[in-house]
């Protein structure tokens, strides 16, 4: 069995994985939601991205655990990515969540189509992130209650995460790596993903749903998840899971 450390993405978090931690758990998994600094309960610090990638490496040596799978959602890809690298032989595998993925010398910001828009949105809102309406939720596969819940819970997001660059070791190549695009969002993931798979360095599973599917599909990321770990732990080529389809390494 695995021990998954999950982290959320923008605005949101440990309580997004509620629903996924309880299905992990029931299959045997340790399953650690972690909020990262100046978010939810741990808002008010205006925390850097290094701050972020410094949380989760410090929470796998504080539970001291092993056979870990890191799992970041959406921004929470770029911080959990560098933190991939920084675990050492703790590292069972990775999966990043419908996620921007770091790239060195690059910051969050820098990824959208407009990194002027959003520095300029951090500067009119005092250096944070505001979260979104519940209007920009339509259309992801969600509910209206859990659309409710989203947005009840999430708190502004730390500037400095957003705009200071990520510091990569070594090729993200070398990370043992599964990609869940969630194709209701945008069918096709970051370009430096689609080369990666393309190379067979990585694996792509697609989830036929939305951007935040901790939320529309517990139960079948629970599946997605513990298929990566048996995966990564076996060193298998194939996958199924409750995604649309399942690519295997080429």
């Amino acid at each position: 069995m695995a021990n998954f450390v999950l982290v959320a993405g923008a605005w949101l978090g440990a309580w997004a994985w509620d629903e996924v931690v309880a299905e992990l758990r029931a299959a045997g998994h340790g399953a650690y939601p972690l909020t990262l600094s100046g978010l939810a309960e741990k808002r008010g610090a205006p925390a850097g991205q290094q701050a972020h990638v410094a949380d989760v490496v410090a929470e796998v040596e504080r539970l001291d655990l092993r056979e870990v799978v890191l799992v970041g959602h959406s921004y929470s890809g770029i911080p959990v990515g560098q933190a991939a690298e920084r675990i050492g032989g703790r590292l069972a595998g990775l999966v990043l969540v419908d996620a921007n993925v770091p790239v060195a010398g690059e910051s969050f910001a820098d990824q959208l189509p407009e990194p002027a828009a959003l520095r300029a949105d951090l500067a009119a809102h005092g250096g944070w992130w505001p979260p979104l309406p519940p209007a920009e939720f339509a259309e992801q596969g969600l509910t209206v209650g859990q659309i409710a819940r989203i947005a009840a819970g999430a708190t502004p997001h730390p500037g400095p995460s957003l705009t200071e660059p990520a510091f990569l070791e070594g090729p993200l190549s070398g990370l043992p790596a599964v990609y869940v695009k969630c194709l209701m969002d945008w069918p096709e993931p970051p370009p430096v993903v689609v080369g990666l798979v393309a190379d067979g360095h990585w694996r792509l599973v697609e989830l036929d749903t939305g951007h935040w599917p901790m939320f529309s599909r517990p139960a079948d990321l629970a599946g997605i998840l513990g298929e990566a770990a048996r995966t990564a732990k076996s060193g298998g080529r194939t996958a199924r899971s409750g995604g649309r389809t399942a690519q295997s390494d080429r």
